[in-house]
């Protein structure tokens, strides 16, 4: 795609970056096959070389962007599927990220989207908000109906999507047993230790069965990828910056493990954002079952043999490009996995996407929850906390990460989810 940028705006290493992934782009229109919101509305706008068009333009001309190409941007999942079938290397996510910057920055939005979205930023990102916040909507969840009649859809999308009352997250890792094979930094988060605590847990046995010490790295927080999506690209550069310092004081380690696919994906892409000083945790960045396919499985001592439909997360398959690596190991486990129809399409959930477009997304968890479905499958596996809370309050199955399957094989507790099926149901479905 031809491009017109000026000298002067190329000057700006953020402008040329983007300037050469738009001149990538060649128009060839695979994109749109894996595009959600091009399959849902059909509309060129709504597709990745039509947003590519609307971001040269948008950034050519500068200043304040048109209501048009904002409502546009604002619509892309950001799950990167484009990426995936780009047969041209277009970097996306440079683009779409450093849209949702500009727009940020010279966009002026309707006072309840700025409150809104500037409630999330404050609160998701942070563990003892978000903690008191959920405890808060799980009060107020029977006005969801009301909220929805009132069409206040991001208020009853988020109280739609607050989780029962979980445990409490594990204070520190179990110790190794015996002569270990290194250190690993495992990722705290923000969202999944209070949302799910039992999968960090669960990580950690697996780790430590596995041969490794984990760390958990004081003063770390929100990895910023909420922040970053919601356009806020300072914010979540002090974000990596404060995390970098962190892994530093916690001392030398073979990788740094996320157990949430999303925070994987941002963790290395801390190189682009931070430059070099990000680049080196970048590369140590792996996700949980990206890391234990590397180092191997422990030994199985319960190989349960359950169907399993597998839910690829976006951030997983098209962000990072683990694709084969979760399915493999379940196998491996003793489950039966079953793929999921359209498995290349998102569920809805994309960070706080669920909460920002609560139309588009009901219906892009509602096609994944029928396919999901079909599978007949016994438990659903899904490898990010933000899939699990979206896709959890429509399905029949429970659902898991991945880890805490694997870890149940391996010598761990049958998962909290799965504890409501009956020894019964559980031999049945073997």
């Amino acid at each position: 795609m031809r491009t017109a940028f000026t000298p002067e705006q190329l000057a700006d290493p953020e402008v040329a970056d983007s300037e050469a992934a738009i001149r990538k782009c060649v128009h060839c229109g695979f994109c749109t096959a894996t595009c959600p919101t091009y399959v849902l509305l059909g509309d060129e706008r709504d597709s990745p070389r039509g947003r590519i068009e609307l971001i040269r333009d948008m950034l050519e001309k500068g200043g304040a962007p048109p209501p048009g190409t904002v409502t546009h941007v604002d619509r892309c999942l950001s799950c990167l599927a484009c990426t995936t079938t780009c047969p041209s290397g277009v970097d996306y996510a440079q683009l779409i990220d450093h849209a949702r910057a500009h727009i940020e920055e010279h966009h002026v939005r309707p006072w309840p989207e700025r409150l809104l979205r500037a409630a999330l930023a404050a609160i998701l990102p942070h563990r003892r908000r978000l903690a008191a916040a959920l405890s808060l909507g799980r009060l107020a969840r029977p006005l969801e109906p009301l909220l929805r009649g009132l069409k206040l859809a991001p208020l009853a999308a988020m109280l739609r999507l607050v989780p029962p009352r979980a445990g409490a997250a594990p204070a520190a890792p179990p110790a190794p047993q015996g002569a270990t094979r290194g250190r690993v930094i495992l990722l705290q988060g923000c969202v999944e230790p209070v949302a799910a605590p039992e999968v960090r847990a669960a990580a950690m046995r697996l780790l430590v069965r596995a041969g490794f010490e984990v760390v958990l790295a004081e003063g770390e927080g929100c990895c910023g990828a909420l922040s970053e999506h919601l356009g806020r690209r300072g914010e979540a550069q002090a974000m990596a910056r404060a995390n970098l310092a962190a892994w530093e004081r916690a001392g030398e380690a073979v990788a740094i493990v996320a157990t949430a696919a999303g925070c994987g994906t941002m963790l290395k892409g801390y190189g682009g954002l931070l430059g070099p000083p990000g680049a080196a945790a970048a590369g140590q960045a792996r996700d949980i079952l990206e890391f234990i396919a590397e180092v191997g499985l422990p030994p199985v001592t319960l190989a349960p043999g359950l169907a399993v439909a597998y839910h690829a997360a976006c951030s997983l398959q098209h962000g990072q490009q683990i694709k084969t690596a979760p399915p493999r190991l379940l196998a491996q486990a003793g489950f039966e996995v079953r793929p999921v129809s359209e498995g290349h399409l998102c569920c809805g959930s994309a960070g706080v996407y669920n909460i920002l477009q609560p139309e588009l997304a009901t219906r892009l968890r509602d096609r994944k929850a029928a396919n999901i479905a079909a599978t007949k499958a016994v438990v659903v596996a899904a490898g990010n906390v933000g899939c699990m809370a979206q896709l959890a309050p429509v399905l029949d199955q429970p659902v898991v990460h991945p880890v805490e399957l694997l870890d149940w094989a391996t010598g761990g507790p049958r998962p909290v989810a799965l504890v409501r099926l009956s020894g019964e149901q559980l031999r049945a479905a073997t």
